[in-house]
């Protein structure tokens, strides 16, 4: 079976009741692009009897038709014309029947096995819409069931239906597009009929519609099926939009749309749908919108509510995230005390605990923001974002429909910019296309969050969530500034047009919640336990070896002895048992040898290859305010933003004094002197804006065609940040 349907009719909703999939469900075409797949077991009671039933459930793109006008309802025809599903199930939004049934009058065209699924029928009556099922059914020659998929109410009898119905043969429909089109249409279809054109793909009838409305990759693959007869069809398409254009002044494929709509029309008014209220009663979202979409109020609502998921955010999670830090730090300690010492220890303790604790320690702060975006997702408002959004960004040479790559890849914190990258499909214009698809990687991604929130907690504790939002505020403001840029530079071009639908506000239900805060959570500890734990241990190694050469080792085993040579053996004993009762000989004993340890902990980390790498590059860096162990961090970034915090872990406990307690991250960065505030918005900035990571260098490129693309948005948001960055380290030391 396949699921098909209007973006917001329901759909994956629909999907996700009857497999269990946890996939993301979105408010806006083109956050899923690829169709998804699902498997479940169906009991059917019909006949008096339960019969077991293994059904393949296809979740594919939302689309308003099966004309090529966007990669979603590419992807959509594909499908069904490749794969021929047995049953595809439409699944329409009964509280706005006109529009949905559009796709429809598509589908019984293509002659596939179909199934209606009337979902939302209590939206349709809250706004005294009724619809006759059986009527509606009747006039269109397939099965209708009403249906609630949010509640599950009703899927099971669509399921029985859908079942009868996947022993039907494909069976095209015809719908008159008026005499001068339908004559045109059997001229074709005699020729297609004739030559086998396309005939194993597609209806002969829907090929001679699909050239009709100029459909590209139909007339594509025309071209390299036979030349010969898609010159014959286009020149019949040329000859007849001639004649429209003289007589009707209008196109086929306007022509189609309206007979389209006027077919819809004609089923609608024969008694299908009703209405007790007056057309121009404004809904419950309508009234809503007055609001919260209005030109003075709602953005200054829009930043309310973003600052106040920030603060939600970072109350919330303080406790947990403290609980977390202080595990860790009893983690390392018992490691510290049981484990000999070695190079197994020092993996263990530096590359895991630390490097790991740093990255795993934020994970209730991740919850909590995944958490506060669902709810803002599912009820509807993001979209309202990307509405209001949509004027702003035409300012920058951007369209509507990049608002929402921003957001999917962290323009509210905690996205991704792979598929932020990916949702960019959606824009036709292919300038305005590449200019969003280079600048969503500045948004706060989900793997700078835990970076961020680490910075922000440890230099301005007193204003996190004042911090963080205006962080927020600043990716958005340097990446319309950066597009604004492109687009009177490389990327010139005139800006299209954007119109977009506005799903209605729904309460969010808890179990939906619950189901995507912990499906994006999920995904941050499964990265962090997979692709961070390898890459921290990697690192681990790099900041290990080569290690010191045997003259150096001896150097400083020579100093030891010195130093112990002026103490007696009851002393020196004294000062290895680290007892807080030690007098004062084995104290000063005891921190002189584990100042001799730093001293050769940091040398060797030094000679390191990392460490030879970030010394390499400190010359420069030193311009910008970083250390070299800060550069370490940075480099092991490029890999994945969130091994920042885990290299810094890693980079800051090899070699550290040890003290009586054992050290969290921020509290080693806060008594290094080579952190300051000045210093830690500087990395802020940096990290904001440098170069993606690996795997949405490899998406850029993939999507953008060419592997320039990939390579400029490396080097020109690497040299982008570092501008910014230095310039803020030496504002700040200048003004002390």
């Amino acid at each position: 079976m396949a699921l098909a349907g209007n973006p917001n009719a329901g759909k994956t909703t629909l999907f996700n009741s009857l497999t269990g999939a946890r996939q993301h469900v979105g408010n806006y075409p083109g956050i899923t692009v690829d169709y998804k797949e699902g498997a479940f077991t169906h009991i059917s009671h019909g006949n008096n009897k339960r019969e077991k039933q293994e059904i393949i459930l296809t979740d594919l793109p939302g689309t308003y038709s099966l004309t090529a006008y966007s990669v979603e309802e590419v992807v959509a025809r594909d499908y069904l014309v490749n794969e021929k599903p047995q049953v595809v199930i439409n699944i329409v939004d009964a509280s706005n029947l006109e529009r949905n049934l559009y796709l429809t009058t598509q589908f019984l065209e293509l002659g596939c096995p179909l199934v209606i699924a009337l979902n939302m029928i209590d939206v349709a009556k809250d706004r005294g819409i009724g619809v006759k099922t059986e009527k509606l059914a009747e006039l269109l020659g397939v099965p209708v069931l009403p249906i609630i998929a949010r509640m599950g109410q009703g899927t099971e009898d669509l399921i029985d239906q859908a079942i009868l119905q996947a022993d039907q043969p494909w069976q095209p429909r015809d719908i008159s597009y008026g005499e001068d089109l339908d004559e045109v249409i059997m001229e074709m279809v005699a020729i297609i009929a004739d030559t086998h054109f396309l005939i194993h793909t597609y209806p002969a009838r829907f090929t001679a519609i699909k050239y009709l409305e100029q459909d590209e990759q139909i007339l594509s693959k025309g071209q390299e099926e036979d030349r010969d007869t898609a010159v014959r069809l286009e020149q019949k398409v040329l000859q007849v939009s001639e004649h429209l254009l003289k007589t009707l002044d209008a196109y086929p494929e306007a022509i189609i749309a309206d007979h389209r709509y006027g077919f819809i029309k004609s089923i609608l008014r024969q008694g299908v749908q009703s209405h007790s209220y007056d057309d121009d009663r404004l809904y419950t979202s309508d009234k809503i919108d007055k609001v919260l979409t209005n030109r003075l109020l709602g953005p200054v609502i829009m930043l309310l509510i973003l600052f106040g998921l920030y603060q939600f955010t970072f109350s919330w999670s303080a406790l947990p995230v403290a609980g977390l830090e202080s595990f860790f730090g009893w983690l390392g300690g018992q490691a510290d005390t049981h484990l000999p010492d070695g190079p197994l220890k020092s993996m263990i303790i530096s590359g895991v605990i630390d490097g790991m604790g740093g990255v795993l320690g934020f994970v209730p702060l991740i919850a909590f923001m995944f958490f506060g975006i669902a709810a803002l997702e599912d009820s509807g408002y993001l979209a309202r974002v990307a509405f209001m959004m949509d004027r702003i960004f035409r300012i920058f040479g951007l369209h509507g429909s990049s608002v929402m790559p921003f957001i999917v890849s962290g323009g509210i914190a905690g996205g991704c910019a792979v598929p932020g990258v990916m949702a960019t499909r959606t824009l036709r214009s292919p300038k305005e296309r590449m200019a969003t698809l280079l600048t969503v990687p500045f948004m706060n991604c989900g793997a700078k969050v835990p970076v961020i929130a680490l910075l922000i907690g440890t230099f301005f504790s007193e204003h996190k969530a004042l911090y963080m939002f205006g962080f927020t505020l600043l990716s958005w403001i340097v990446a319309l500034l950066a597009a604004k840029l492109l687009r009177i530079t490389v990327l010139k071009g005139a800006a299209t047009p954007f119109v977009m639908e506005l799903p209605p506000y729904r309460f969010p239900t808890l179990r939906g919640l619950a189901i995507h805060t912990w499906e994006r959570t999920w995904q941050y500890i499964k990265k962090a336990g997979t692709v961070i734990l390898g890459i921290s241990i990697l690192l681990w190694a790099m900041m290990t070896y080569p290690g010191l050469s045997l003259e150096q080792r001896a150097s400083f085993e020579q100093q030891r002895q010195t130093l112990r040579a002026g103490f007696s053996q009851e002393v020196i004993a004294e000062s290895t048992m680290k007892n807080e009762a030690s007098s004062s000989e084995a104290t000063t004993l005891r921190h002189k040898l584990t100042s001799i340890d730093q001293q050769e902990s940091e040398q060797a980390l030094r000679n390191s290859l990392a460490g030879r790498i970030g010394i390499t590059l400190e010359p420069i860096s030193r311009f910008a305010g970083f250390d070299w162990r800060t550069n370490i961090a940075l480099v092991g970034g490029v890999a994945a933003k969130e091994v920042i915090i885990s290299t810094l872990g890693t980079a800051y406990s090899i070699g550290k004094i040890e003290t009586e307690s054992v050290d969290s991250l921020s509290e080693r960065l806060i008594r290094s002197p080579h952190w300051n505030k000045v210093v830690a918005v500087s990395v802020l900035v940096f990290i904001s804006f440098y170069a993606p990571c690996f795997v949405t260098v490899v998406c850029i490129a993939k999507e953008a065609g060419h592997w320039g693309w990939a390579l400029f948005s490396v080097s020109f948001n690497t040299l982008f940040a570092f501008f910014l960055a230095t310039a803020i380290y030496q504002i700040g030391n200048w003004l002390g």
